[in-house]
Parts: structure tokens; C-alpha cells; sequence
């Protein structure tokens, strides 16, 4: 079978080892593929393997041969679901492969935050304390996390994991999920509604994928809830967000900050106005992009394309 990678660079810029896929068929992988290069470059795929290249359903009206198409991530809003089951076109996708680098990112993003490790760091460099007649040098306030109330949005696999790390700080944990019925017996945390969530949190880590129910899940309304300095952390996608609101937040100073690793657009326009926010940090969608993580996304995508060779397609999601 013929397999075309459409946007191979950022799964494997040249640390891991294509070998296992090439073994499944003839394999032509393109670091990237722009929408209007798609056709030409997979007219005679019967695989497509794609990470954030859009398939819309043109392009595949344009693709006889595709069988398969595997995304190499866990989020498949890039593919057109309804034209490709019309087209008995077999989709899957990786769920749950990056779980422990995105925990740890969210608490990357919480300490850097609250305990300033980069900003003093940098100062460090700039010779300020060489210049401090002091021990110690510090220039921004730095705050404890033991005593403190973490608010979890989301509670799949992710936000589990980053309930229980916020325990082991020996914070306090709130969650809000839309089917509390499923976890309410096995856990020792209070579920509550998104909008205590947001009243009664120092901290927000956004958990949830993105649905039609959380697109701007955080907004100007919501906002005007949150604690005077609060801080909200975004690992889950950039559209959970309304940036604007979040930038008159961070402006006005009743959020205390807003660390993200997603954004609305990626890469950013230069006039995204959180680029230029006061207290924002944000990182460029990395939080997948550890070795383990890309390894084990690369393995789970040979076995779905195995399964699928062998009749018994895995993580089908059309």
C-alpha cells in the first residue's frame, strides 16, 4: 500500500526512526503539505497520514484511492468525519499518548507562574544579583501553591492526573466535567458547576477538549467571576478561549496571570494581542512534543494502520 505522510516534520524532525512505518507499504513522507499541494502529493495514496493538515471533503473527492486516513494526534476536527464515512474511508486517530507530558506542562506553566524560575533566571544572567547587596535577589513576588484551590476543567484522563498532582502539593482540588455521574464514587474531590469553578479557584487549568459546548468556555462573563489574581493555565486548545476577554483580564489585574500552551491561530499572527499581555506566558504548543510522547504517538500510528491492514481497524473514529 502506498502511505503519504502530508506533515511529517513536527512528529519527527530527525530524532526518531521512520523504519517501522516504511515496513507497512511504499512510504513518502513530506515534512509539509499545503492545502492546495494535497492532491498532487497523495493522488495515489490509498493512506494518508496527517498531524494539522486540513482534509476537507473536496480534496477527498479528489482522492480515489484513499482508503485510510490516520491523524497523528487525538483531536480530529481537520478532517471532513461525514464526507470520509460517505466515502467508506476508514479514520483514526492516538488517544492518550502525550497524557504524562501535557500534566507535566500544566504544572511547568503553574511553577513558572508562581515561582518565577525563568524570570529570575534571566536576571540572574543580566547581573542582578551580582549588582543585589543582598543574599537573595528577587523583583516579583512569589507564591505558594500548599493551601491553595486548583479548579480542573476537564476530567479525562489529563485532568485526573493533574487533580492528583495538585493533591500531592497539598492543594485543594475542585472539577467540573460534563458527566460527574462517572467519577463521583471513585474520588475524594468536589465536582461543581463551571461557574463556582471559576468563583472559588486560585487556580484554572483548562482539561476539556474543544466541543461546541466549550468553544469560548472563558469569556468576559466568566471572567468577572474568577478571585482578583487568579491564574489560568490553557493545555487543552486555544479557541477555549475568548483571547480578547482574557487580555482585558490580565490588563485590567483581576487575572493574575494566563499561561498557555495553545493558541487561537497557530503560529500566531504578529498582532495577537496576548503576545504583547501583560503576566502571559505562552509556549509554542509543545506540551505533546516530548521524545517519549512522539515515540509512543509514532508506534500507536503503526499499530492503528497494522489493525487496519488486518481487517480490524483500532481508535476508529469514522
Amino acid at each position: 500500500m502506498k502511505i503519504v505522510v502530508l506533515d511529517g516534520y513536527t512528529l519527527n524532525p530527525g530524532d526518531l526512526d521512520w523504519a517501522s512505518l516504511k515496513e507497512l507499504g511504499t512510504c513518502v513522507i513530506h515534512p509539509r503539505t499545503s492545502i492546495e499541494q494535497i492532491v498532487d502529493s497523495a493522488r495515489d495514496a490509498e493512506i494518508i497520514l496527517t498531524n494539522k493538515t486540513v482534509i476537507s471533503a473536496d480534496t477527498l473527492a479528489l482522492l480515489p484511492k484513499l482508503q485510510y486516513i490516520g491523524v497523528l494526534a487525538t483531536g480530529v476536527n481537520i478532517i471532513d468525519l461525514e464526507s470520509a464515512k460517505q466515502r467508506h474511508i476508514v479514520v483514526t486517530n492516538v488517544p492518550g499518548y502525550s497524557t504524562g507530558s501535557v500534566v507535566q506542562m500544566v504544572f511547568a506553566l503553574l511553577l513558572e507562574m508562581t515561582q518565577q524560575v525563568g524570570h529570575h533566571a534571566w536576571m540572574v544572567r543580566q547581573g542582578e544579583w551580582v549588582r543585589c547587596p543582598d543574599f537573595s535577589f528577587r523583583d516579583r513576588p512569589l507564591t505558594e501553591l500548599t493551601g491553595k484551590t486548583l479548579g480542573v476543567v476537564g476530567y479525562g484522563k489529563i485532568g485526573q492526573q493533574v487533580a492528583q498532582i495538585a493533591k500531592a502539593f497539598g492543594m485543594q482540588v475542585l472539577i467540573q466535567t460534563a458527566h460527574p455521574e462517572k467519577y463521583q464514587q471513585k474520588t475524594e474531590f468536589a465536582f461543581v458547576d463551571i461557574d463556582r469553578l471559576f468563583s472559588d479557584s486560585d487556580v484554572i487549568s483548562l482539561n476539556c477538549p474543544l466541543t461546541e459546548e466549550t468553544e469560548n468556555l472563558v469569556n468576559t462573563a466568566r471572567l468577572a467571576r474568577v478571585k482578583q489574581g487568579a491564574l489560568l493555565i490553557n493545555t487543552g486548545r486555544g479557541q477555549l478561549i475568548n483571547e480578547e476577554a482574557v487580555v482585558e483580564a490580565l490588563e485590567d489585574g483581576y487575572l493574575g496571570g494566563y499561561a498557555t500552551d495553545v493558541l487561537s491561530q497557530e503560529p500566531p499572527a504578529e498582532d495577537n494581542p496576548l503576545l504583547s499581555a501583560p503576566n502571559c506566558f505562552i509556549t509554542p504548543h509543545i506540551a505533546w512534543a516530548t521524545v517519549e510522547a512522539r515515540q509512543r504517538l509514532l508506534e500507536i500510528v503503526v499499530e492503528n494502520i497494522v489493525a487496519f491492514q488486518k481487517g480490524n481497524p483500532q481508535n476508529r473514529v469514522a
